[in-house]
């Protein structure tokens, strides 16, 4: 920064008009963390996503999964989902088909609701297992305190 003063103080002779300015102006560094913060604070929420399932309960570890996981989504109104993509129930049996047809891991995980009968839940899993796929892990909502 530049700042104007008196050519009288220059010994050099030299009129510029202008001096150099020590200090620090940090007025464009805080407003940039500002705005930053403000897109972290309103992107933050949009990051968790998923489609809300009630759980049941278990007491189980967590299983391991090498390659990215696929996790089919059951919602209490018998709604399908493969990740975040809804399916219709006939068609799950041929989208998993082509999801798993060069996956070497034949792994998926099942979220279904605990409202959903347990007939429902059964007939997903057949189709699953029509679809090729071996092993099957449920997802529960996770509780240190169940006996």
């Amino acid at each position: 920064m530049f700042t104007s003063f008196d050519n009288r103080d220059d010994k050099k002779g030299f009129s510029s008009g202008y001096k150099l300015m020590s200090d620090i102006n940090i007025t464009p560094f805080v407003d940039v963390m500002l705005v930053l913060l403000v897109i972290f604070m309103v992107t933050a929420p949009i990051l968790v996503h998923g489609i809300k399932v009630h759980l049941p309960a278990a007491k189980a570890r967590a299983l391991k999964a090498p390659e990215k996981t696929i996790v089919v989504s059951v919602t209490s109104s018998r709604e399908v989902y493969i990740n975040h993509l809804r399916v219709s129930f006939p068609l799950l049996i041929q989208k998993l088909r082509v999801l798993y047809k060069n996956r070497r891991d034949k792994q998926i995980f099942l979220k279904a609701s605990s409202s959903l009968p347990y007939g429902y839940i059964i007939r997903v899993m057949a189709a699953i297992k029509d679809a090729g796929i071996t092993k099957i892990g449920m997802v529960t909502a996770s509780f240190k305190h169940i006996k």
